[in-house]
């Protein structure tokens, strides 16, 4: 059996392949309530053999949504609706997940297709917020979060964490990347306070924790704790995979199960260097540096490049975006060049059969 179609197992979770769907936003919730589309592009991804399927940046606070039609999962109610999501991504096979995020100053923008920039009160906008009253890219100006503020905003991760689990999500992953809120909050470029929550890595990286603690201690202890990070700002003097790599060793120390590492997103001047696997070398030295799982992530296209990438032990798994998008039933055909047999839903065997 190949790497990438080996099982995974995090405290009670035992994912049955490597080949993970990365959390795509799909800008098509109502109020935060995920709809038919969710259930169709999530149900795809999990009956095309992905061993675990996570739900898109999913706001914890009605402000921390990237556009007004983002997901969110800030009252009981939308819980409720993703639970014949969870049901039917059990159904296939997989493992269901969910990112749980806040956009910060990135938020109460358009999605992709109906413009740029800030949306606007009179269209659904509202005031975003951040560590400091720094626009990104052009966006409006964020009010400056308060420290007396903090605790309400760490209860919602953890209000949101709780209602995920009775949603039926397996896997909960904290988003701490793109330069959303958390990365903000890391990042020197972006963090520009003067007390206990900004300054040295130790104060930027306090309400990273705190989360972490909230959502650990409101979960079941047999559920795996994922973190989503930028290793990397990609411009001088920002966030360097170096003080990452020292966040997520003390994450270990606080519960979390394995990190998803990622790059960029804070900064509009940031220069990527872009190419097949580009951001594999990330994860590789954060798991050298702290001892945890990492998940890998940018431009893993092709099956073998997929278990190159875990039998070098630079991942535990990858996350798979566009090349998904494209085909959803990745998974089955890279089991088949890999000489594995990933199991089909039994609708389909007999089609299969027949070619």
């Amino acid at each position: 059996m190949s790497l990438l179609f080996s099982p995974l197992t995090l405290r009670g979770v035992t994912v049955p392949n490597r080949a993970w769907v990365s959390p795509m936003c799909q800008y098509s919730s109502e109020k935060g309530h995920p709809t038919d589309w969710h259930l169709v592009h999530l149900g795809a991804l999990a009956r095309g053999g992905a061993g675990l399927v996570m739900q898109e940046a999913t706001a914890v606070v009605p402000e921390g949504r990237i556009s007004p039609e983002d997901a969110g999962i800030w009252n009981d109610s939308q819980a409720g609706d993703y639970e014949r999501i969870t049901r039917f991504v059990r159904e296939q096979g997989s493992v269901p997940a969910i990112q749980l995020a806040h956009a910060g100053r990135k938020a109460s923008t358009y999605a992709p297709w109906r413009g740029k920039g800030s949306v606007p009160k009179s269209e659904g906008g509202w005031k975003t917020v951040a560590p400091s009253e720094n626009a990104f890219n052009g966006f409006d100006v964020p009010a400056e979060i308060a420290a007396a503020d903090i605790p309400a905003l760490v209860q919602a991760w953890a209000d949101a964490a709780r209602r995920a689990v009775t949603a039926g999500f397996e896997v909960l992953e904290v988003h701490a990347a793109h330069g959303y809120l958390l990365h903000q909050f890391l990042s020197p470029v972006s963090n520009l306070r003067t007390d206990s929550y900004g300054g040295d890595l130790a104060g930027r990286s306090k309400l990273l924790l705190e989360v972490v603690d909230a959502v650990r201690a409101v979960i079941p202890d047999a559920t795996p704790l994922l973190v989503r990070v930028s290793a990397t700002d990609w411009v001088p003097n920002g966030l360097d995979v170096e003080e990452v790599a020292q966040v997520a060793t003390t994450l270990k120390d606080h519960g979390v199960d394995l990190i998803d590492v990622s790059s960029g997103g804070n900064h509009p001047d940031q220069k990527i260097t872009v190419g097949p696997g580009y951001q594999v070398p990330f994860a590789r030295r954060i798991k050298e540096a702290s001892g945890l799982p990492t998940a890998a992530v940018g431009l893993i296209t092709e099956p073998k490049q997929a278990e190159q990438v875990l039998e070098e032990g630079s991942a535990d798994a990858v996350l798979l975006g566009r090349v998904l998008l494209r085909e959803p039933s990745w998974p089955q055909r890279a089991a088949a060049e890999l000489g594995d047999d990933l199991p089909w839903p039994p609708q389909y065997v007999r089609g299969r059969a027949s070619r």
